[in-house]
């Protein structure tokens, strides 16, 4: 949001309004969860383990980060300094007995899984759009690797009657091919290139 917001303000009133899925769960964690479970949302402390640095920084990003009237998410861990702590604790997964995940609030689908995977919210984002439209599950989202452009993959997906176009782009230096390649298209009065960006 920092990036559109300085370099590429053209594009922010097509850009998502739904929070980071972190701090949905935040928000869901001191209100639903804590009025359910009969906890003072005071004293729920939220950590999210997460890819990217650019995390610690949404959480104190504006108002909307305390939506639940606390502070949505209280800590942001990058998955490095996890992985450090973990070997510095000495704990070994492979000694930990397999268990099943705790299901807080209710039942949770594959897409929310890959989530997390560069690509991961533009399949989630097609699975359930597909699935809205025909009735019927997506098997499989082929994204193909742009010609020199390992960072950047495209897909066209068929859904229903619609041919929809999606871009991934792995980090914020890597978008800038992609949100240029539609600046153009827009210029030249060509239809754009892209309906789902996922960055």
């Amino acid at each position: 949001v920092d990036f559109m917001e300085k370099f590429h303000r053209d594009f922010i009133v097509h850009f998502t309004s739904c929070k980071s899925p972190h701090e949905i769960i935040g928000v869901l964690a001191k209100t639903y969860y804590a009025e359910k479970s009969h906890i003072n949302p005071a004293k729920i402390e939220m950590v999210s383990i997460m890819p990217c640095t650019a995390k610690k920084y949404e959480i104190y990003r504006s108002g909307e980060m305390f939506a639940s009237g606390y502070q949505d998410i209280d800590v942001v861990l990058c998955t490095r300094e996890m992985a450090r702590m973990i070997k510095q604790a000495g704990i070994d997964f492979n000694q930990i007995p397999e268990e099943e995940a705790d299901s807080i609030l209710g039942e949770y689908t594959g897409s929310g899984v890959i989530f997390g995977a560069t690509g991961g919210v533009a399949e989630a984002v097609l699975r359930s759009a597909h699935y809205f439209i025909t009735g019927e599950p997506l098997n499989v989202v082929e994204f193909n690797q742009i010609r020199g452009l390992q960072s950047v993959k495209e897909a066209r997906v068929k859904i229903g009657q619609y041919d929809v176009n999606v871009a991934v782009a792995h980090g914020l230096n890597h978008v800038e091919y992609v949100l240029n390649k539609v600046r153009e298209a827009k210029n030249n009065g060509q239809p754009v290139p892209y309906h789902l960006i996922e960055v």
